[in-house]
């Protein structure tokens, strides 16, 4: 039984057996949010009186999103978004007008063949955990580190997943398989409806890659479009405290480096829509092709 099984209902996924995790939610009014599909999926967009349904999980994401209908282009140069300082009093997390994260586990996903896992871990490759950005631009992502790098990859990105079981899919591969040198998280999305546990999926990610790996977590952004204000300004708060949870960590583990998408979107108020198309997934092809270069030149730099 693992660390979140005991006491709590489970669910059982294709691939191993998953904790449902529910936050209560404060008000009259529930809101039920869940990141994994598309925008057709926001429900009651000018209404406040009706709850926000999945900006994500539920609309329709292929199983397999389709590839770039190219060969893998050279990594735009993507000038490095500035580090913000790291203070010692996190913001304050958990605002509940974000909503809750529903079921997730029967959406879609990809999720690298035994082989190619065993590929990845023998030739020093990149395992990638990833929610639904990941399973749309992933393909592309997986072409670009390969054609750039050299390096085999692995994916896990599972549409609406939370960081936990993100680090549960990562414990598992390192009991089956191993671990490569390099992890890349592009998973926290999820989190922004219960920042505060997020701090310790970090810490046993950490712990599961040990000192002499490098761990590259791709910060967020969550700002969804045609919701009411209050849940966006939640959704601003909320991913704030995520990205500034990440940074206290990256202070204390000289191995975690962040690949920092928020502040890359925030030096371009005025472009967003060019980047997201919901306020939370990429745009393609340029919201795509910006994040898996930052990813990509990360990768390549060791930073």
């Amino acid at each position: 039984m693992s660390r979140r099984e005991a006491g709590r209902e489970l669910f059982v996924g294709p691939w191993r057996l998953i904790t449902g995790r529910w936050m209560a939610l404060s008000g009259s009014l529930t809101v039920l949010a869940l990141l994994g599909g598309t925008t057709a999926a926001v429900v009651g967009s000018a209404r406040e009186e009706r709850p926000v349904a999945s900006v994500a999980a539920t609309g329709g994401v292929p199983s397999a999103a389709p590839a770039d209908d190219s060969t893998p282009k050279p990594a735009p140069t993507v000038p490095s978004p500035v580090q913000p300082p790291v203070t010692g009093r996190p913001t304050k997390p958990g605002r509940s007008d974000s909503g809750r994260l529903g079921p997730w586990e029967n959406l879609s996903h990809r999720i690298s063949s035994p082989a190619k896992i065993r590929a990845a871990v023998r030739g020093d490759g990149v395992f990638l955990f990833g929610d639904s950005i990941s399973v749309q631009d992933g393909p592309a992502l997986e072409k670009l580190v390969t054609a750039q790098t050299g390096a085999a990859v692995a994916v896990h990105d599972w549409s609406g997943q939370p960081t936990s079981a993100a680090v549960d899919a990562l414990a598992e591969w390192s009991r089956k398989y191993g671990l490569p040198r390099r992890i890349v998280m592009a998973v926290g999305s999820n989190d922004i409806f219960d920042p505060a546990a997020f701090a310790a999926e970090v810490e046993q990610a950490m712990k599961l890659a040990g000192p002499e790996r490098t761990v590259y977590w791709v910060n967020v952004h969550a700002n969804r479009f045609g919701v009411p204000e209050r849940v966006r300004s939640a959704d601003r708060a909320n991913s704030a405290a995520i990205n500034q949870t990440l940074d206290q960590a990256a202070a204390r583990h000289p191995n975690l480096r962040i690949v920092r998408w928020s502040e890359f979107l925030a030096a371009r108020p005025g472009q967003i829509a060019k980047y997201l198309r919901d306020g939370i997934h990429t745009t393609q092809p340029a919201g795509q092709r910006a994040r898996n270069a930052l990813i990509t030149q990360a990768l390549k730099s060791g930073e």
